[in-house]
């Protein structure tokens, strides 16, 4: 187990063409995290076109993405340090792409949010940074890119520094670090920049390696949503995927909703080489209870003493991004990690503009790219 290293997943966020997949690249090529022949063939590329090498050609990663020249998907690439293994998602900027970029970001346990220098904050740069408020992200670099368009001006760097913080305090996200580069240059990626000598902070790659990881899935509370339920011979078996925690056969279960209880009789397996007396976050597996009941799924299985809460109404912050406005006392289906259920807004407390974070107490419906706060009333307990 000594050998197994340590990997932490980031996500880069931003505006458009803020130089996201060039902070990436220049990552992937100073770590040598990338094969040397893609580095040739870009090289040969940006030749026959007469242009200059660009460190994001090295994750276009998708034919569409290179014809339009931006990022339309996220992309997850690996670059390594001394310190631990690290899964980088490239999550798009561009408006139309965000459901991309939240479902990338989700996925994340810390982030960098690039801004351009000479653009400054703008729009996508605020509301990427609502949805790492809202996804929980905590450990958040802001980087400030393209410093050699402004002549590396400490001045400029402190506006944008002043403007991006007040923003994210508002939300509760509070930055570790503001770093200043020029990506494309290279200067405070691998070494501190000689042009920026006031800056008195580490290079982007030594500040990464400052990151603190959280504590795994396998040490949180047991989460076991059943996906199905198989009849072998006389066993039936609930298969699932253990999204946290740690089960094995003896433990004491409880299965809700419906509140009922029972023990796990045996972990199931297909091969004397598969066979774990323990299973624990991320694993695939089946188990058979003590007792028989009527299990579907959509329920979820936790160690009796650390149930979920189970309610058919709640109140939630949601990121809408349905084509049509979301109102109120129209049906939908809500998804929960395997279970399925109608349910209606009740309610529609306030909706904010998440690039501007104006608020509005009375609203009717909800549109597309807004947050707002709700109650939800399910047709079934989840």
């Amino acid at each position: 187990m000594d050998n197994v290293r340590e990997i932490l997943k980031i996500v880069v966020v931003g505006h458009v063409d803020h130089g996201k997949s060039t902070v990436i690249g220049r990552l992937l090529y100073d770590t040598k995290s990338i094969a040397e022949g893609k580095i040739e063939r870009v090289k040969k590329t940006c030749r026959e076109k007469g242009k200059p090498f660009e460190y994001a050609y090295l994750l276009d990663a998708f034919e569409e993405e290179q014809k339009q020249g931006i990022t339309i998907d996220t992309t997850q690439l690996q670059f390594f340090t001394e310190k631990r293994d690290y899964v980088i998602i490239d999550a798009p900027g561009h408006k139309e792409f965000l459901k991309n970029m939240i479902s990338g970001a989700a996925n994340a346990e810390a982030a960098l949010l690039i801004i351009d220098a000479l653009e400054g904050v703008q729009e996508q740069s605020k509301r990427h940074g609502y949805i790492l408020s809202l996804l929980g992200i905590q450990k958040v670099y802001v980087i400030v890119n393209k410093m050699d368009l402004i002549e590396y001006s400490e001045e400029k760097f402190n506006e944008i520094k002043h403007e991006m913080n007040a923003f994210l305090n508002n939300l509760h996200v509070y930055p570790l670090k503001y770093i200043p580069i020029s990506a494309f240059y290279g200067e405070n990626m691998t070494e501190k920049s000689d042009r920026m000598p006031w800056y008195k902070g580490e290079p982007v790659l030594k500040a990464i390696d400052l990151f603190e990881k959280e504590k795994g899935l396998e040490d949180k509370p047991l989460r076991f949503p059943i996906q199905d339920v198989y009849k072998f011979d006389n066993r039936r078996i609930i298969a699932g995927r253990v999204e946290s925690g740690t089960l094995k056969a003896g433990d004491e279960i409880l299965i809700s909703p419906g509140s009922k209880v029972t023990r796990v009789k045996t972990v199931e397996y297909w091969a004397d080489k598969d066979r774990k007396d323990t299973v624990s976050a991320g694993m695939s597996v089946g188990i058979t209870l003590e007792d028989e009941f009527f299990n579907k799924r959509g329920e979820i299985i936790t160690h009796r003493s650390s149930g979920p809460l189970v309610s058919d109404t709640f109140k939630a912050n949601l990121f809408w991004m349905g084509r049509n406005p979301l109102v109120k006392d129209k049906r939908y289906k809500l998804k929960l990690v395997t279970q399925e259920v109608e349910c209606e807004v009740v309610s529609i407390s306030r909706v904010i503009d998440a690039a501007t974070l104006e608020t509005l107490e009375t609203a009717a419906e909800v549109k597309a790219g807004d947050v707002a706060e709700v109650a939800i009333k399910t047709r079934e307990a989840v």
